[in-house]
């Protein structure tokens, strides 16, 4: 027999590649925090002598969710400002609490308690965009979760930089000192385009080809960005962007809710991708990203959660649910986005669109072993005749029970292996209490 690390049988492995196919009564076989087969139960079983083995007889096994767009220290501002329109809630909550309240140690607590949350509820990597990233960076490693940090651009000082220039030196520390790393990567992240100037952009531009890394950005975000860009620009910001030659494979655009045919078009030639945030949209009246038309292009749609500042939780199933449902409400088509598609948008189409596809998405021999078991065999989702059906529609990502990061078992039974849960909740807590008696006193003196 051969010798193995970890033998993951389970009722159902649904790969993601091929999209919609299901195995019944798999294995997964895992050496050196790789997949290295996936077989069925009995043959596993006469084939490999595992050092572990784990029996999942009603779950279903799935390679981890990728959560395309997150500001993972704002969980901390989670529900602070809730059913305000994006500008007003920008302006006059968000902002001012950041320029109060954003340090080391908050974008550390804060990401520790977002990573927790992402881990426990099935996500295994995160694309993320905030302030602090080295400390996002280290806890994501300290944490085994993989991540995808931003080199953050914006034109105006904070916390972390006093101008462009500064954010991209800040910035190409950062992606040297993770270079290498296993689990951390890095991608430019400029804020959005009414918040960054031509000149850094084109400067940006040239270093992402050169490091060759992607470029996440907010965009076509709300309607009023489109209006100020044109007052502006006299260009609605993604022909400003492709004026400056941003439109290529590297370019990960979030939101895209007011899109024209011709847009689409210029993304789909470009090989652009789109990250598509539908709760945080829904929330703050953003507008509909048109994702039955992008997909038609032949554009690679991911899915983001947003920060839980706007969202307010950082839940890919029930964001797969929602973008499944909206997509049909959207295009008036009940085939719009099948189930199985909403599950490749949260998972290898995460992937493609971060260019880590070779290594994760799907659950393919050669790739890292990003495995969750997720349990089916509660009444809430019974009777089963679509396991992919039963995981967007009718399950919560409470029935996620155990999460492995290349092999590494960091969730067990529901709890975390990488981090201290209690410590974390009691950190959450003390700000909670620190900033609600500031927004009080605030408020009540204004």
């Amino acid at each position: 027999m051969e010798k193995i690390d970890t033998l993951i049988q389970g009722r159902w492995v649904i790969p993601v590649e091929p999209q919609g196919v299901v195995h019944e009564h798999h294995a997964i076989a895992i050496r050196d925090g790789r997949i290295i087969d996936i077989l069925p139960t009995a043959v596993a079983t006469q084939k490999y002598q595992a050092d572990t083995t784990h029996h999942f007889e009603n779950h279903a096994l799935l390679p981890g969710l990728i959560n395309t767009h997150t500001h993972a220290a704002m969980s901390l501002f989670r529900g602070l400002a809730d059913d305000l329109p994006l500008m007003e809630w920008l302006n006059n909550h968000i902002w001012p609490a950041e320029s109060t309240w954003v340090s080391r140690e908050f974008v550390r607590d804060g990401s520790r308690l977002a990573i927790a949350e992402m881990l426990r509820g099935g996500t295994t990597c995160f694309n993320d965009m905030y302030f602090f990233p080295d400390e996002t960076a280290r806890v994501a490693a300290e944490a085994h979760i993989r991540a995808t940090v931003g080199m953050i651009l914006i034109d105006f000082p904070t916390i972390w930089a006093s101008n462009a220039d500064e954010y991209i030196r800040k910035g190409l520390q950062l992606h040297d000192e993770y270079r290498h790393h296993p689990l951390v990567r890095t991608a430019f992240a400029p804020h959005a385009p009414y918040t960054v100037s031509n000149a850094p952009l084109e400067r940006m531009r040239v270093l992402a080809e050169e490091l060759d890394v992607p470029i996440h950005i907010h965009l076509h975000e709300t309607a009023d960005e489109i209006t100020t860009s044109l007052e502006h620009h006299q260009l609605r910001p993604l022909a400003r962007l492709e004026q400056l030659g941003l439109l290529s494979p590297r370019l990960l655009a979030v939101h895209m809710t007011q899109l024209t045919d011709g847009e689409i078009a210029s993304l789909a030639r470009a090989g652009s991708h789109v990250v598509h945030c539908p709760e945080s949209n829904l929330k703050l009246a953003s507008g509909f990203c048109p994702v039955a038309k992008l997909l038609k292009a032949g554009i690679n749609v991911a899915m983001g959660t947003d920060g839980a500042a706007s969202n307010n939780d950082l839940d890919m199933f029930g964001e797969m649910r929602t973008a499944a449902l909206l997509a049909k409400a959207v295009a008036q088509d009940a085939s719009a986005v099948p189930a199985a598609t909403a599950l490749s948008m949260a998972t290898l189409n995460g992937a493609k669109a971060l260019g880590i596809d070779n290594e994760v998405g799907s659950l393919v021999v050669g790739k890292a072993a990003d495995v969750i078991a997720v349990d089916l065999g509660q009444l809430e989702s019974q009777p089963i005749y679509n396991p992919i059906s039963q995981l967007v529609y009718a399950t919560s990502r409470d029935r996620v029970s155990d999460v492995w990061v290349g092999g590494k078992h960091v969730v067990k039974n529901g709890t975390l292996t990488t981090l201290d849960g209690p410590a974390i909740l009691r950190r959450a807590r003390e700000w909670g209490l620190k900033i609600n008696a500031a927004d009080h006193k605030l408020s009540h003196h204004s």
